[in-house]
């Protein structure tokens, strides 16, 4: 699993709690660091959300690929709509969880949006992960497994 979430609780988008040891594990990650009051992240979200779906939802077999929303909202009910409303079908950290500002910091984050991605042990293997996805789409994703040594067949990249 990611060992950065060790510890935490992570969300599915039903509200439900997910132990990121088991939704994580052997997956490359995507660390979405978004806010709804944010243009440029209300433009970027509906691309991720097609990129993941692509590789995720429709992938055969399912990509190994998740991503973990981090979000920059003024209050919970913000993070709530924004991720109901915009987001794919993936992870988030609670709002109320202050992790998230050891994230940030960790990450060196200091504008949203930002898509940071990493291997299993947390490590970055980007923290272009917006731009690559707009420049090259899914193909993006290849070099990120390589990098990530897992290894995964694909016909759809």
């Amino acid at each position: 699993m990611v060992e950065v979430f060790s510890g935490r609780t992570l969300l599915n988008k039903d509200g439900d709690f997910v132990d990121p040891e088991l939704a994580l594990r052997n997956k490359v990650v995507g660390i979405y660091f978004s806010a709804s009051w944010c243009p440029p992240c209300r433009d970027f979200t509906p691309i991720l959300c097609d990129f993941y779906t692509e590789l995720v939802e429709e992938g055969e077999p399912p990509a190994q690929f998740e991503i973990v929303f981090i979000s920059s909202d003024k209050s919970s009910d913000d993070m709530v709509e924004y991720y109901h409303d915009m987001h794919g079908d993936w992870l988030a950290l609670p709002w109320t969880d202050d992790f998230k500002n050891e994230l940030k910091q960790h990450y060196k984050i200091t504008a949203v949006p930002k898509l940071v991605i990493v291997k299993e042990n947390g490590q970055v293997i980007t923290d272009k992960g917006r731009k690559q996805i707009r420049d090259k789409g899914l193909a993006c994703f290849r070099t990120w497994l390589e990098a990530a040594e897992i290894f995964q067949n694909f016909n759809s990249f």
